[in-house]
């Protein structure tokens, strides 16, 4: 089986992947706009940041597996995936704490302005008159929106700089919140006006495309501070930049909408020109700790796929009860060939279609449970054909239906 890498990857890890048995193809220079004609014959397909289109996806003739090497999957067009039973998986969790201390890292030096001091001592400037006006920390409410891992990291962290945090997301609950020793908020806008310092943790999704916009950046107070080291697509920058102008907001961002393609490349972003605006190179990811955390991940995700048949952190299967079955057949049946093929069999003949199927075997290896999600009711018939095998099938139970 192939796999190609088409990112970044130790060396390391690389080996990791071939003790598994596969032919391991090595070519991080690759773009998106390459990957359609390097696919090929790859069963498994592991990138980084690297786009994986619907070309890509059609080209794949073999593709069976896309690991995201990252957290968000953005990247990947997961209903081109779907469309063709293609899994996508991704490492989520695994760079949240390289993403909190770069996200603290840019407030400390937006508060101290820190770039600002070294750019005018190397000038040969000395000017402590101007650069002592810091407000400090301690005490100051940290708003987080967006509560997963990479959230209750920078919490951690704010924690031991004196911050009060309060903190939105879909997912939060009271239980959590206190878990955490965070006030639970009911929305992103709340979060904005009772924060003197924001910072955004949310996936990309067209729910959350766009949501930080003009009424979010007005219940902001004037003169906080605005961090975003989770994707550009979720603010609306021109009016992130209003609320800079016009209402003095202080700006972190590690990510920037139309960002280059690859690790270089002329960039025109207008809000990094205006004052009190910090910016980096979207490398919030990107510390040794995090890039071997991840791999390990992935290498994880490939060796669960090959000896199980099973993705874990598989993001583009129907989550429970989504799949359009309306009952399941539970078959306890004897361990021996042609046994599930007679039964699947029955349920076609009598026009029953399977949406999901599980078949777990037991000590000793002579006997098997099958649970087969079916989208209609088989008849009675059918339920005494499946039985009448007497010779395969153990019992045979209809449930839900």
């Amino acid at each position: 089986m192939k796999l190609l890498v088409a990112d970044k990857f130790s060396e390391g890890h690389l080996g990791a992947l071939r003790a598994l048995g596969l032919e391991v193809t090595y070519k991080p220079e690759l773009s998106a706009a390459d990957l359609p004609a390097a696919i090929g014959d790859v069963a498994i397909l592991v990138v980084r940041s690297t786009e994986v289109s619907a070309a890509t996806i059609d080209a794949g003739e073999a593709l069976t597996l896309v690991v995201r090497a990252g957290a968000g999957v953005n990247t990947i067009d997961r209903k081109a995936a779907s469309r063709r039973g293609i899994f996508v998986a991704n490492c989520p969790g695994k760079n949240a704490v390289a993403v909190a201390e770069l996200c603290l890292g840019l407030l400390l030096a937006i508060d101290r302005r820190i770039p600002d001091q070294v750019g005018e001592l190397r000038a040969g400037r000395w000017n402590k008159k101007e650069y002592g006006k810091a407000d400090g920390l301690l005490g100051k409410t940290l708003g987080i929106v967006g509560f997963g891992a990479i959230g209750r990291e920078v919490a951690r962290r704010a924690a031991a700089f004196g911050l009060r945090v309060v903190a939105w997301s879909r997912s939060l609950d009271d239980a959590t919140a206190k878990a955490h020793d965070v006030v639970r908020l009911g929305s992103a806008r709340e979060v904005a006006a009772a924060a003197d310092i924001v910072s955004l943790h949310v996936a990309l999704s067209p729910e959350t495309r766009g949501m930080c916009d003009d009424a979010f950046f007005a219940q902001m107070k004037p003169g906080a501070i605005f961090l975003n080291t989770a994707r550009a697509e979720v603010v609306d920058a021109a009016a992130l930049e209003r609320a800079v102008k016009e209402r003095g907001l202080r700006v972190g961002t590690d990510v920037h909408p139309g960002e280059p393609d690859g690790g270089s490349g002329a960039v025109s972003f207008p809000l990094l020109a205006l004052p009190g605006v910090l910016g980096t190179h979207h490398v919030g990811a990107s510390t040794k700790q995090a890039e071997s955390a991840i791999a390990d991940e992935a290498v994880r995700i490939v060796r669960a796929f090959l000896e199980s048949g099973k993705v874990p952190n598989c993001v583009n299967l129907s989550r429970a009860g989504a799949s359009g079955a309306t009952c399941q057949l539970v078959v306890r049946h004897h361990d021996r060939v042609g046994v599930l093929a007679n039964v699947l069999a029955s349920l076609r003949r009598h026009d029953i279609n399977v949406k999901e199927m599980d078949n777990q075997i037991f000590d000793g290896a002579a006997a098997a449970c099958a649970t087969i999600r079916l989208q209609s009711v088989p008849p009675p018939e059918c339920l005494a054909e499946i039985r009448g095998r007497a010779d395969e099938i153990i019992h045979a139970e209809l449930i839900g239906g």
